[in-house]
C-alpha cells in the first residue's frame, strides 16, 4: 500500500497583514524561495531576514555584491541576481518565516513561512501478546522519534483506523485482530510516507484465531 503525497505550496495572509507562501521541503533537500519581480523592480538592495528579523542575507544588485551574516546557514545559501534565496541541504531547525526587504519600502515585500519534514522511518510489526494460543492474531504498529505525522491500519485499500500526533516525539500503536485480507501499517506526513505490510507467514487467519479464543 503506498501513498503518493507531493511536495505542498500554498498562500495565505496571516496575522502578519501581508500574503505568506507557505512551501514544505524534505530534509537535506534545497528550497528557492522567489519574491514577485513586480514587488523588487528597480530595487538594488535586497536583505533576507529569517525568524524574528534576523538579517540572514543581502545582495546589491547594483554591484552583485553578495553578504551572509547566520553562521546556521554556514555555505548552505545561494542568492541569485534576481533576489531569489536558495537553501541547500536543508535542516529542521530551517523551519520558520523568512522575509525579503528592500529600503524603499518599510514592509517586507514578500514572505515565505517553510516547514521541513524529516525523513520518515519504516513502522514496525510486532505481536503484542506474550502468551496464549491467540498470541498470533494480535498485532501492534510502531514508529518512534517522530512528529507530525499520521499511523494508519490499512486493509487492501481501505483505512481501518488512524491516528495523528503534531509536535511530540513518542510511539504510536495500533491494534489489528486477526488476519483475513493483506494488512499494511503507513506512518506519513503531508509530502512523504512509508509503508510496511504485515508478515502473512507468522499470522493465523481469523478462523484460527476465533477457535483459539
Amino acid at each position: 500500500m503506498l501513498i503518493f503525497i507531493c511536495l505542498c505550496s500554498w498562500s495565505l495572509t496571516g496575522v502578519f497583514g501581508d500574503e505568506v507562501k507557505s512551501l514544505s521541503v524534505m530534509e537535506g533537500d534545497s528550497v528557492t524561495l522567489t519574491p514577485n519581480d513586480a514587488d523588487i523592480m528597480g530595487e538594488n538592495l535586497i536583505m533576507w531576514t529569517f525568524g524574528h528579523n534576523s538579517l540572514i542575507a543581502k545582495i546589491n544588485r547594483k554591484d552583485s555584491k553578495r553578504q551572509f551574516f547566520d553562521e546556521r546557514f554556514r555555505d548552505r545559501l545561494k542568492l541569485d541576481q534576481t533576489g531569489s534565496l536558495t537553501i541547500t541541504n536543508t535542516r529542521i531547525t530551517d523551519s520558520g518565516l523568512y522575509q525579503v526587504l528592500c529600503t524603499s519600502k518599510d514592509t517586507p515585500v514578500s514572505i515565505f513561512n517553510i516547514t521541513v519534514y524529516a525523513h520518515l522511518p519504516v513502522p514496525v510489526i510486532s505481536n503484542s501478546s506474550s502468551s496464549g494460543p491467540a498470541s498470533k492474531c494480535v498485532f501492534l504498529c510502531s514508529v518512534v522519534n517522530v512528529s507530525d505525522v499520521t499511523l494508519s491500519w490499512y486493509r487492501g485499500n481501505s483505512l481501518l483506523s488512524s491516528m495523528s500526533v503534531s509536535d511530540l516525539s513518542r510511539s504510536l500503536s495500533l491494534h489489528l485482530e486477526c488476519l483475513d485480507d493483506s494488512y499494511s501499517c503507513v506512518v506519513n506526513n503531508p509530502i512523504s510516507n512509508q509503508t510496511q505490510h504485515l508478515n502473512t507467514e507468522y499470522c493465523e487467519p481469523c478462523s484460527e484465531c476465533y477457535r483459539a479464543g
